[in-house]
């Protein structure tokens, strides 16, 4: 069973990377695309007005998916580790504490993605968009609430590994 939870840890890792990777680079694009246009405007003193529209809006969409991708991706190597109470404690036993920690992630990540769900189910029920863009937010809010979810269920595996096979959490790969 270890083994199918690590491979599974794995391939959710990589498809978590892959989403925040995509998400950080269209974040940049947008950024230099706007910083750009902006400094063409005014050296050009206004003959030159190109601008990205909704520049913040989606710069600020693609950080909440680049943050949840980049979240999930990463769970196993959040450990925080309060070198006072641990200091004497053996490692299987701060691997469990570590598994008990992520449960809370597990946690948190299941809220997260039934009050996003809540709320795409209700922006596309009543047509919500976007401020500036006119996007619709349902498709957003689900995206959202599927990184969630994948922050959810890599918490809980790796709350597994931790806590109940004493596991350090780090995924092997088949290394």
């Amino acid at each position: 069973m270890m083994p199918s939870l690590e491979r599974a840890s794995h391939w959710l890792a990589l498809v978590c990377r892959l989403v925040a990777g995509i998400a950080l680079l269209a974040l940049l694009t947008v950024t230099i695309a706007d910083v750009g246009t902006r400094y063409l405007h005014r050296i050009t003193d206004g003959a030159i007005a190109l601008r990205v529209s909704g520049s913040v809006e989606l710069v600020s969409y693609l950080m909440l998916f680049s943050l949840l991708a980049a979240m999930a991706a990463n769970v196993e190597k959040s450990q925080v580790v309060v070198e006072a109470f641990s200091h004497g404690l053996s490692s299987n036993l701060k691997n469990r504490l570590h598994g008990v920690y992520l449960l809370g992630f597990a946690a948190l990540g299941l809220i997260l993605f039934i009050g996003l769900l809540d709320s795409a189910a209700a922006a596309a029920r009543h047509g919500e968009v976007t401020q500036d863009l006119r996007l619709p937010m349902g498709p957003i809010y689900y995206l959202a609430a599927a990184l969630s979810l994948l922050l959810g269920l890599r918490s809980l595996i790796h709350a597994l590994l931790s806590a109940v096979f004493g596991a350090d959490g780090e995924v092997s790969h088949g290394e």
